[in-house]
């Protein structure tokens, strides 16, 4: 052994160092025709033992290096006979080509095949931190299980996430209206219009989300709406005591959505982060006042109807801007969250709809209430892939207005919802998210469902 024996030969020199240099110390002490004292000797006697002693303790551990080396020498060899037998050889000359021909980086740890390797490579290209350099802080929102229309999770910088959804939606109102007047209470002079409307809308969307940088993202939502109304009533004119539907159904591209958010601060553990967003509403459905509508007498003398739409609509009809901003507040185990946004409908002018045996009605300027909303919840995740939320929505509604006067039977209105919602992780790319509204105030939807697939490029 070329090393042990180089550390043998430096210990044995430093000995004789310490050797010689005793002897001078001693020399120094005595005279040059004096004898050593007996004490002086006694003292050099030990010395000469420590060193004999010490000299004994490094060939021990010289000895012990030696062995080590020899058998870390074994282990080594049986582990490139290991190595040799499942194959592994060449699987790293073909790595070491492809290192050569620019490819994927080589690995230390033996895997099973190359399939394996390249998917570890895969996995780890995107966690694995340079060397030298400190971890970098994640200052990303955390996920939860999403229930509100706007995401808390931003996308990262360069990647694509496309999210296709489907949403089913049924609501239920009845509706008594008296046409008369009444002498004492309970007696009734007139008509009574019942009506009992019965609403399922399918909708089915597609979603895109960019993310320009690691704090802003845009989106494009295009959705396809499938909706269906039966009305229950009687005709309010006749008197008669049977009750008829009417049916409508309408289907088609809905309104277009345009979205951008940014992340406005770093948050952190009990320290809450603040994302602001502005979504823009085309009206490239079908609006309610393209669709015809069902005559009634004031429309044509002589002329009778329902006063309904022959055809669902599947748009609003109206430009809308809603600027809002949602927080995150992570406090372990749960992360609360909430929305707060104020949605403005641009007014549209010389707005006419088309009636049964009318042709087009003029109704001038028209414009929708404007809606405030706010939204509260809490996520908790139950393991490293599933996670559960609970929240709730409200929506407050303004009047409809034509003319810059209010529609007459047109009411603010509140709109509350419980969501109740799920997410599973299959892999790094891939979630499935289910929300459930049930709604918990008069003018809502009875029951909403909401499955979205969000996959991320």
């Amino acid at each position: 052994m070329a090393q042990g024996s180089w550390k043998k030969q430096c210990a044995v020199g430093c000995l004789a160092s310490l050797g010689i240099l005793s002897g001078v110390v001693v020399a120094q002490q005595t005279p040059d025709d004096a004898q050593p004292a007996p004490d002086v000797r006694q003292r050099i006697s030990e010395q000469g033992q420590h060193i004999d002693e010490m000299r004994d303790k490094i060939d021990a551990q010289l000895e012990q290096l030696a062995a080590m080396q020899r058998e870390l020498a074994k282990q080594e060899a049986d582990y490139r006979a290991l190595r040799k037998a499942v194959g592994m050889d060449v699987l790293d000359k073909q790595r070491a080509g492809n290192i050569a021909a620019g490819g994927s980086r080589a690995s230390a740890l033996p895997m099973p095949a190359a399939d394996a390797i390249a998917a570890a490579d895969a996995a780890t290209d995107d966690t694995r931190q340079p060397v030298g350099q400190a971890p970098q802080r994640d200052d990303r929102p955390p996920e939860v299980a999403p229930i509100f229309d706007q995401p808390g999770v931003l996308t990262p910088r360069g990647k694509l996430v496309v999210e296709p959804s489907y949403q089913f939606g049924y609501s239920s109102a009845d509706r008594v209206a008296l046409v008369g007047y009444t002498v004492i209470p309970a007696i009734l002079i007139g008509l009574i219009d019942a009506r009992q409307v019965k609403t399922t809308t399918q909708t089915g969307a597609i979603a895109a989300r960019y993310g320009i940088t690691n704090r802003l993202e845009v989106e494009v939502r295009v959705p396809y709406v499938y909706s269906h109304t039966d009305t229950i009533s009687r005709e309010i004119f006749t008197g008669t005591a049977q009750d008829n539907v009417f049916t409508t159904s309408g289907h088609g591209i809905g309104d277009v959505e345009a979205t951008a958010r940014y992340q406005v601060n770093d948050g952190g553990a009990d320290k809450a982060y603040y994302i602001a967003w502005l979504r823009f509403k085309s009206r490239t459905g079908t609006d309610p006042f393209e669709v015809t509508t069902d005559c009634v007498t004031r429309c044509v003398q002589n002329a009778t109807g329902t006063g309904l739409p022959l055809q669902s609509p599947t748009g609003s009809g109206f430009y809308s801007l809603q600027p809002g901003v949602t927080w995150l507040y992570p406090s372990d185990p749960v992360v609360f969250f909430g929305n707060l946004s104020y949605l403005h409908n641009f007014p549209r002018d010389n707005v006419t709809r088309n009636l049964v045996l009318a042709g087009k009605e003029n109704l001038g300027k028209v414009k929708l209430g404007d809606i405030v909303d706010v939204s509260i919840g809490m996520g908790l995740a139950l393991n490293e892939k599933a996670s559960f939320s609970i929240g709730y929505d409200q929506s407050f509604i303004g009047t409809t207005k034509q003319n810059n006067q209010t529609v007459p039977g047109s009411a603010k209105s509140v709109l509350g919802t419980l969501l109740i919602g799920g997410s599973y992780r299959f892999n790094p790319k891939r979630t499935v998210n289910f929300t459930l509204g049930v709604g918990v105030t008069r003018d809502t939807p009875d029951a909403t469902v909401t499955v979205r697939v969000p996959m991320m490029y």
